[in-house]
């Protein structure tokens, strides 16, 4: 259950529509359903306004199937799995009706909520190769509610193609600037923009990038102010912390 099904149950019992005892019934519901290899945190959505999101790398098909199980009999509608492999989300596709992204790795079951935060979330890249993990950050922040701006390709070895979206820049609410190499182009983004810019480093470049390592010492660097930075290729994180300040008004 997250944060709006809980306002919607005690909104019910308010006008009628559900009983006082129904609604306990609900929320007494077990905080974690332990299946053997997992166990289900049932509560996250009341905590932290979205629920359990499963990490797919290293689960098998079966193992993903009983997570969804777990969950949808506890009322979680949407699932989000991040990182799932192409074979795997084959075999879970013949159980349940998942949205399978393979560029990303992400697979949605449910559907995407109503976007329904302050403003925008754009995603700016530094390259094309980095557009994997944009992509995991852009599916993500849609999957939570957020209206989401993709402005791929405007690294600093080509400024003005940046400079011709500083509108675009100009009206986000938060900006993820993902980039590899020097990972330069949080701190363009962040000399810019009068809001908060989340920079993801990614694992794109030459030897001496170090697998993203170049990446994110130079963004932690940054002179820019506002800048803040997530792991290399974390894109999901970005997405999480992003919806997170386009949804704080609202709260």
């Amino acid at each position: 259950m997250e944060q709006d099904e809980l306002l919607k149950m005690l909104e019910n019992v308010a006008n009628g529509e559900l009983s006082a005892e129904n609604a306990m019934l609900r929320l007494k519901q077990q905080p974690f359903s332990d299946i053997g290899f997992a166990k289900v945190d049932n509560h996250r959505g009341l905590r932290q306004g979205a629920g359990e999101v499963i990490y797919g790398a290293g689960k098998t098909a079966q193992q993903i199937c009983g997570i969804i199980s777990a969950m949808l009999e506890n009322g979680q509608e949407r699932v989000l799995i991040t990182r799932l492999p192409q074979e795997t989300a084959n075999e879970i596709s013949v159980k349940y009706d998942i949205e399978y992204h393979e560029n990303s790795g992400i697979a949605v079951l449910g559907g995407n909520k109503h976007a329904d935060g302050i403003g925008k979330i754009v995603i700016a890249t530094g390259g094309t190769s980095d557009i994997p993990v944009a992509e995991e950050a852009a599916l993500t922040a849609e999957f939570l509610g957020n209206e989401v701006v993709r402005l791929y390709d405007v690294g600093v070895a080509g400024l003005h193609r940046l400079m011709a979206y500083l509108d675009v820049i100009m009206s986000a609410t938060v900006i993820i600037a993902v980039a590899g190499m020097e990972g330069a182009l949080a701190s363009v983004v962040g000399g810019l923009a009068d809001h908060p810019v989340i920079a993801v480093p990614t694992s794109v470049g030459y030897g001496a990038s170090f697998g993203g390592v170049s990446a994110l010492l130079s963004m932690l660097n940054s002179c820019a102010s506002g800048v803040s930075v997530v792991n290399i290729d974390n894109g999901f994180g970005a997405a999480y912390q992003a919806s997170m300040i386009n949804h704080i008004r609202r709260k």
